[in-house]
């Protein structure tokens, strides 16, 4: 199974951990991908955040949301909303957001149930996230899907990321990557 990083801000703020020693702990522990979440600063914080990560992270660096970054990086991982926010149809929002961003760029899309994962079919996308697979303290009312969620990772014909509340040693037959929240990754004891 390969790790993604989940580096939300708030959650690193809450445990008394720094950026890049989040960052350094999540490739000492082999992850490839690194996304970054913060869903409270300003734009010139982020990119901030972003430039510094570039210059340590040698894997994948992925921006949440917010796409105007993405020369900062590798690409963006946007919601459902963020999805439907930029254009009411699904193809044409993800030609913008490839426009907006450049055709090099990694695109990844939340999902949560077959009907989403179907939609995702249907478009440019580089992997979907799934989950949550527990129940997590960052989004308190996501839909846990527990042990179903590797059955409906098996609809998918992009690469899967299990989300929300993913533990290291977790194993799925249809899922690529564990995606690890901030939280475990920084604590020093995590396996």
């Amino acid at each position: 199974m390969k790790l993604y990083a989940l580096c939300d801000i708030d959650t690193l703020r809450k445990s008394g951990v720094e950026l890049l020693a989040f960052a350094s702990r999540a490739a000492s522990l082999g992850a490839e991908v690194l996304q970054y979440r913060n869903k409270h600063a300003d734009v010139a914080t982020i990119k901030t955040d972003l430039i510094a990560l570039r210059k340590m992270w040698e894997g994948f660096l992925i921006i949440n949301d917010h796409y105007e970054l993405a020369p900062f990086c590798d690409g963006v991982h946007i919601g459902q909303e963020d999805l439907y926010a930029i254009d009411s149809d699904p193809s044409r929002a993800i030609k913008v957001l490839k426009m907006a961003i450049g055709e090099d760029k990694i695109i990844g899309l939340s999902t949560h149930n077959v009907q989403e994962i179907e939609i995702a079919n249907t478009l440019d996308l580089n992997y979907i996230g799934l989950g949550a697979y527990r129940a997590t303290s960052t989004k308190s009312d996501a839909k846990v899907l527990g042990e179903h969620l590797d059955t409906i990772a098996s609809h998918s014909k992009h690469p899967v990321a299990a989300i929300g509340g993913v533990k290291l040693d977790d194993t799925f037959s249809h899922v690529t990557y564990n995606v690890i929240a901030s939280g475990l990754i920084s604590n020093e004891n995590a396996k």
